[in-house]
């Protein structure tokens, strides 16, 4: 009997887990991000998570917005608009954030039981691809409620930003 196969499906798992729990992550940064993104590409700093305070992500998120109001040319009236939308999707992703750092914990404790808990790895799996869904379509809220503040021409540059830190 081969038991390197066990051993195998549950650094695959692990590996899986890792890669959904970046890709969320990057989901996460990249809802808040996509506004604060700068010309300089910043956006990889801007993880949640990542060792920077409150504070500090704020201060970054409010930095990179003023870089792309410069660049999307935006009025006082648009910039108006825009911030309460940031901060409610922040205030949204970062209430997700948590959700899905709970469903990674879940997983460790799923991992660490004798023998594996597999159903308890699948419905932390299940819970974990639905909070993944629930960022990307705050993404894609945000993205929208902006895009309808701005003007056609506006939304090139602004589509340019989009791009850059989340392909579709």
């Amino acid at each position: 009997m081969d038991t390197s196969s066990p051993r195998s499906a549950v650094r695959s798992l692990l590996t899986r887990y890792t890669l959904m729990a970046f890709v969320a992550g990057a989901a996460l940064a990249g809802g808040v991000g996509v506004l604060a993104q700068s010309a300089t590409g910043m956006h990889h700093g801007m993880m949640m998570g990542s060792g920077h305070s409150a504070a500090d992500f704020s201060a970054q998120l409010q930095h990179g917005l003023q870089h792309l109001y410069v660049d999307i040319e935006a009025t006082d009236e648009q910039k108006a608009q825009i911030d309460p939308l940031v901060k409610q999707a922040l205030s949204d992703l970062q209430s997700l954030h948590a959700q899905m750092q709970s469903s990674q914990s879940q997983v460790t404790q799923a991992l660490l039981q004798s023998p594996v808990d597999r159903a308890a790895l699948e419905a932390a799996r299940a819970a974990h691809l639905q909070l993944a869904d629930q960022v990307s379509r705050r993404f894609v809220q945000l993205i929208a409620d902006v895009g309808d503040v701005l003007t056609p021409a506006q939304r090139k540059p602004f589509a340019a930003h989009v791009a850059k830190i989340h392909p579709f």
